[in-house]
This record gives C-alpha cells, sequence and structure tokens, in this order.
C-alpha cells in the first residue's frame, strides 16, 4: 500500500502545532468495541503515515479478557501474522488530561497488500455505507452515550456503588431523572470533559441526569457521515473513562450494572440522505403515514432484529438489560414519539424525520450495530417489508409479526447469529466468523463459573 498523503499532510500539521506531544496511542477497535494497540514515539508517527504499522491478526481475535480465541482463524493457524494497521482521517487528537503530553489516532486493519482485512469491525460498517451510496443514499446519525459514575472502590457490601457528587461528596439517594442538581453536584467532573471533547473535536452535546442514582447521558451532535458518528462514540467512550479514572472514579460501560435501576443504552439516531444532502426520510406537513422508505426500513429493522441481537446485546450482561418498562424494548416494535418501542421515529420537524433505533446496550461494539441496522434498513427498502402496524404506547407488551423471531437469551442469541445468512452478510463471512467463535469461547468461560444466586437457591 502506498504513502497517503493527505494524512500525513495532517498528521505533519498536527505535529507542527502540538511540538509537546511526546507519543501518540495508535487504537484498533476489536470485536468487543474495545480499544487495543500501542503506544508509539513521536518520531514514530512519521512512519505510521507512510508505511503503516504492523499489528498481529491476533489482535482481532481476542475474547473480552484479552486472551486468544483459536477459533476465529486468526491466530495459530495463520501463524499470528503481521497485518498492517493505518490511520483514520481525522482522528488524530490531543488527550489533554495526559503528562507527558500524548495524542491518539483510530486506526484500521489490512491484508499487507492493501485489501481490508474482514475481520476489522470498522470495515463492517464501512462496506455496508459503500452499498447504500450504490444507490444514492447516504446515512447520516448520531450515538447516545449512557452510562454509570461508580465510586472506584466497591461498597461495604462488596458491590459496586454510584459516584458521591464530585462537587461536595454528597451521595445520590433518589433517582431524580432529568436532576438539575445532580448535574451540578457533577460539574468538576463533566466540565473537564466537555473542555477534553472540544480539544478533540468531539461534537459533544446535551447532558441529562439518567433514570438511576449515578446515571448519565451524553449526547453528540448529527453527523452527516455516519461512519464518523460511529468513531465519535469510540472516541468519547475512551475520553470518559481517562476523565474518570483520574478523579478518583470508574466510568462504568456494563449494560445492567444494578438489577434494580436501569440498564445504560446507546441508542442509534439514523436517517439517509440523498446525493444533495437531502433527507430521503422527510415528510409533508400534515401527512397521515410516515415516508414509504422510512416505513420500509423500519420494516427491514423490525424483520431482521433477532439475527442481529447478538450486536445489539453482546455480552450475558446485556441480556438483563431487557427488563419490562425500564426504558429498554423487548419486542421488536415501532411507534412514533414513543419511549416504549424498539424503533421510535422522534418528534420533530417532518423535514428532519430519523430511526432512533433503541435496543443496542452501552457495551456494544458501534461498528457492528450501525453495520446490522444499516442492514437491516436496506433489505427492509429493497423489498418493501411492512413493519406492521405502531404500538400506540404498548411497545413492552405489544406482540408483533416478528416477535417469534426473538433470541429470549444470550446462548440463543449466538445460535441465531451463528445461522444467519443476514448476519453474515451484514458483518462479512470474516468478521462473522470470528465474532460468533468470540461469543462462544466467552459463553463456555460465563457458564464455568457458579454464580452466587445458586449458592442462594440449591446450596440447602
Amino acid at each position: 500500500m502506498t504513502t497517503r498523503i493527505g494524512e500525513w499532510v495532517e498528521a505533519e500539521a498536527f505535529l507542527a502545532a502540538h511540538p509537546d506531544v511526546e507519543a501518540v496511542d495508535i487504537v484498533l477497535t476489536d470485536a468487543n468495541g474495545i480499544g487495543r494497540g500501542k503506544i508509539i514515539r513521536r518520531h514514530e508517527v512519521e512512519a505510521l503515515y507512510k508505511q503503516g504499522r504492523h499489528l498481529p491478526s491476533s489482535i482481532l481475535g481476542l475474547d473480552v479478557t484479552g486472551e486468544d480465541v483459536e477459533e476465529t482463524g486468526l491466530v495459530w493457524s495463520v501463524g499470528d501474522a503481521d497485518l498492517r494497521a493505518w490511520p483514520i482521517a481525522g482522528t488524530l487528537v490531543l488527550l489533554p488530561w495526559t503528562s507527558p503530553r500524548r495524542a491518539q489516532v483510530l486506526v484500521s486493519l489490512y491484508h499487507l497488500d492493501g485489501r481490508p482485512h474482514g475481520a476489522d469491525p470498522r470495515h463492517a460498517m464501512a462496506a455496508q455505507i459503500d452499498a447504500m451510496a450504490t444507490d444514492g443514499r447516504y446515512p447520516a446519525g448520531a450515538f447516545e452515550l449512557e452510562f454509570y459514575l461508580l465510586d472506584a472502590e466497591p461498597g461495604p457490601d462488596g458491590r459496586p456503588c454510584p459516584a458521591a457528587m464530585a462537587l461536595d461528596g454528597r451521595r445520590h439517594g433518589q433517582v431524580q431523572v432529568y436532576g438539575l442538581d445532580d448535574l451540578d453536584g457533577m460539574q468538576p467532573f463533566f466540565g473537564p470533559v466537555y473542555q477534553a471533547a472540544k480539544a478533540q473535536g468531539l461534537p459533544l452535546e446535551t447532558l441529562i441526569s439518567e433514570y438511576a442514582p449515578g446515571q448519565y447521558e451524553l449526547t453528540l451532535h448529527y453527523r452527516r457521515d455516519l461512519l464518523r458518528a460511529a468513531d465519535d462514540l469510540v472516541m468519547l467512550k475512551r475520553l470518559v473513562r481517562a476523565m474518570a479514572r483520574r478523579q478518583g472514579m470508574v466510568a462504568c460501560f456494563m449494560a445492567k450494572p444494578f438489577a434494580a435501576q436501569a440498564g445504560s443504552g446507546m441508542h442509534l439516531h439514523v436517517s439517509l440522505n440523498d446525493r444533495q444532502g437531502h433527507n430521503l426520510f422527510s415528510e409533508d406537513e400534515g401527512a397521515v403515514c410516515p415516508n414509504p422508505q422510512l416505513l420500509h426500513a423500519i420494516g427491514g429493522l423490525a424483520a431482521t432484529m433477532g439475527d442481529g441481537m447478538l450486536a445489539f446485546a453482546p455480552h450475558a450482561n446485556s441480556w438483563r438489560r431487557y427488563v419490562a418498562k425500564l426504558y429498554a424494548p423487548v419486542q421488536p416494535t415501532w411507534g412514533v414519539n414513543d419511549r416504549s418501542v424498539a424503533l421510535r421515529i422522534p418528534a420533530g420537524p417532518v423535514t428532519d424525520r430519523r430511526i432512533e433505533h433503541r435496543l443496542a446496550g452501552v457495551d456494544a461494539n458501534p461498528y457492528l450495530v450501525g453495520a446490522t441496522v444499516l442492514a437491516g434498513m436496506q433489505r427492509g427498502m429493497a423489498h418493501t417489508i411492512d413493519p406492521g402496524p405502531a404500538a400506540e404506547y404498548q411497545g413492552f407488551t405489544q406482540e408483533t409479526p416478528f416477535a417469534r423471531a426473538m433470541p429470549g437469551d444470550w446462548r440463543a442469541a449466538i445460535a441465531q447469529a451463528q445461522g444467519s445468512d443476514f448476519l453474515k452478510d451484514a458483518l462479512g463471512a470474516d468478521l462473522h466468523r470470528s465474532f460468533i467463535a468470540i461469543k462462544r469461547a466467552e459463553l463456555f468461560r460465563v457458564a464455568g463459573y457458579i454464580p452466587d444466586i445458586d449458592y442462594q437457591l440449591y446450596l440447602y
């Protein structure tokens, strides 16, 4: 692969503008959404941009603990061979919380001959975007980030507990959803988060106190480039985690850290533009029915939801989030201005119509979510799939034409995903194989542990 001149010009200007940067984190996002890579010194950056950087193939075949999964076909069956990482344009940014000062850049993996590596999740999403472009459709959108802030040390019962207010050490005693006093109490944390996001060019917007003590939501500005929106989410999670750690807290991206409290989602807002940038989902004022393209896209998402659930809920803990009436959807339902459904058309100007896909937990990989959602939308539009009637504020309980295709738990989701031609097409054969192998390895790992509930129920 030849030098990418434009990217090197960008990096050269960055280094000139930041002479205090001593090192750069190169960050590859694996199948579980975990950032892995190396920290290189400043003098190595030019070679990264002109020659790429070797990383082992096994880095895409790791489970959530960072151990090899041989069944991915990415470890010893290929000699743990080197691949070549190339920087992603526009992602070289400061890490303003570091001293000595470092920067970071996201990378994607390629074969040594320059072909995109099929097990890289970002390439899977890019392939779905390219497929849409052939039909003159260009996805735009943004992800929302829900998470908990926890104390660095567990509570007296050995379990995690919500972090004390950074301002005065006060403890959360109530849910206080949308509570402004709770946000004010965390301003010593969130103020620096916004400053760091600005330094990284992340379009961070609204802050919300969510539906549990210690739970928050950060939203990002809607991007015309959905792939860059996924990059935003990857970078924001790394930023929030690092800033929390430096303030004696833990940013928790588990889907369900507390049994009696709301889980944390990663909602994806998505629309489609034409070549001129006009929203293909827009409607005329006073329209009785949604735009047909929008309706068929929803139909495709509903019809493929069962096959895609492993991408939206990839871990054992992910499935604990789907508890009715705690703002996590449990059926492949849709509706307008209705938060009980999985596929929501938010209120707002009819020219700005979009889908809010509410299935994914915050523990999901945004590239896998994006690839699966776009593939479902394409299928719905290609086959003019009817999603059935709107849920009419009964999204937690209403039966739908596609409900029977939904897996009931993590094990069933893995089995359904393994046999799904849809998911294989959405992710590509290589990533589908490696992702399933990783999930199966994690399933066996979890099954090998005896949880406390077993002793409580069965010991005596």
